[in-house]
């Protein structure tokens, strides 16, 4: 028994973990009856990998096989995105979609069906599996595809864990000349601004803004636009980007020692690093090329940062509301969410292209992310934030959440009650395929 949590520290539970390294270990430790959830590297901020019992999968890591004129990828669940990049990314190839930190696992990437800032061009991660391999809980190996096993393969991406510990997976990567980034950064007046802005970015394959969620009036959602396209080596100009073009610039790492106290963030410090953060962009266009790390990763600079939001932890609130309804649903959440002083100096927003899933979070529409140390007057907001999402037709992304309730899920998840029902027929036995919040949202018993 040790004590466990997701990124979010909260909740910290104590937990029955254990590793494994084959299948056939694997399968022997699924042969022990009660609730049992994967845990690949902890990313998911709330209790989705949470559980009783915990297998963690990243000892289940390694590449399988490659085809270097293709760009086919097969590799074990528990790898890492940094560890595929490691490798394949000096040989010219990229990650098809990648979220906001390569610190994730092949199979958390699945199960959550992972978006990035090229959503509306190249759709989810999930969207690009050719086949996986999933343990069920009675040691039997399904292999699915759009076309083998599709209905399972279906419920699996995005399906959150609770249909079996994905083994391998196999998916294409993207060919690319560079380690670098042709960026261009628009600043925002506001959230009219920003939106006008993203609308009119959709030939480019990345964007996506930070956005000041704490700005009032006529400078409500104030923003700054990054959008890019993978950079050729005709576009690099620096002589060392030349000389090593696939190998992107080492920046400084630093890390987050010890928790914050919980005084450190509060209205005046997110407020004067809003102004900073804003204010270091100057009106109009500006063009740079910058290393694939500093455009898709930031954060990963920084280890441990979360600590920053203190000993309690935080949550990161990320609805989507359609695209139809997205200026008025978006304008209306985010003036409460400025009223009530609360806001997070991490706040992005993306516009999401069309996407037809069974279980995953994207629609067509705005996303908005922020993060929120944890507070009852937060809890009581979040209650409002819940009704205004679900008025305007939008949802709550399960990789992120640690406190929706199942009233809010069945409302905003077409399918859930059809997947309790898939999730309760293949969770027949003894061992069940489960987490704190399945249980927390209905899914599971």
């Amino acid at each position: 028994m040790r004590k466990i949590s997701d990124w979010g520290n909260y909740p910290v539970i104590e937990a029955d973990v254990a590793g494994f390294d084959s299948v056939d270990e694997l399968r022997k430790k699924l042969q022990r009856p009660g609730n049992v959830i994967a845990f690949g590297n902890g990313r998911s901020y709330g209790d989705a990998s949470l559980q009783e019992k915990i297998l963690l999968t990243r000892r289940f890591r390694k590449f399988l096989s490659f085809d270097s004129a293709t760009g086919t990828l097969c590799c074990q669940a528990g790898t890492l995105l940094s560890e595929i990049l490691e490798v394949f990314g000096p040989r010219g190839w990229f990650l098809p979609v990648t979220p906001g930190t390569k610190q994730i696992t092949i199979g958390g990437a699945i199960g959550a069906d992972v978006h990035g800032k090229n959503h509306h061009v190249d759709g989810s991660f999930g969207q690009h599996i050719l086949t996986m391999d999933v343990m069920r809980t009675d040691g039997s190996v399904v292999t699915c595809s759009p076309t083998e096993n599709a209905d399972f393969y279906k419920v699996t991406i995005g399906g959150m864990g609770l249909t079996g510990i994905i083994l391998n997976a196999t998916f294409r990567l993207k060919k690319i000349e560079t380690a670098y980034i042709r960026e261009e950064t628009v600043r925002a007046a506001n959230l009219e601004e920003i939106m006008d802005g993203f609308e009119a970015s959709s030939n480019w394959t990345y964007s996506v803004a930070w956005i000041d969620c704490l700005a009032k009036g006529d400078s409500m959602g104030r923003s700054i636009m990054m959008r890019g396209e993978h950079a050729t080596e005709a576009e690099l100009v620096d002589a060392k980007q030349k000389a090593a073009p696939l190998v992107p610039k080492r920046g400084l790492s630093m890390g987050v020692p010890i928790n914050f106290p919980n005084f450190a963030l509060n209205p005046l410090t997110m407020k004067a690093f809003n102004f900073a953060y804003y204010n270091k962009c100057r009106p109009g266009t500006h063009r740079h090329i910058v290393d694939y790390n500093s455009f898709f990763y930031p954060l990963d600079a920084i280890d441990d940062w979360n600590r920053i939001y203190g000993k309690r932890g935080f949550t990161q609130y990320q609805f989507v509301i359609p695209l139809e309804a997205g200026r008025e649903g978006m304008r209306k959440v985010l003036t409460r969410i400025t009223e009530s002083g609360l806001g997070s100096f991490l706040a992005v927003l993306k516009l999401f292209g069309e996407q037809e899933s069974f279980m995953s979070f994207p629609m067509a529409g705005y996303t908005l992310a922020l993060d929120f140390p944890i507070s009852h007057k937060a809890m009581e907001l979040f209650k409002e934030l819940d009704a205004m999402v679900a008025d305007y037709g939008g949802r709550l992304y399960l990789a992120k959440d640690s406190r929706m309730d199942a009233a809010m899920f069945e409302k905003t998840y077409p399918n859930a009650s059809e997947f309790k029902q898939i999730v309760s027929m293949l969770n027949e036995g003894e061992t069940r395929f489960a987490s704190l919040q399945s249980k927390r949202i209905g899914i599971t018993d």
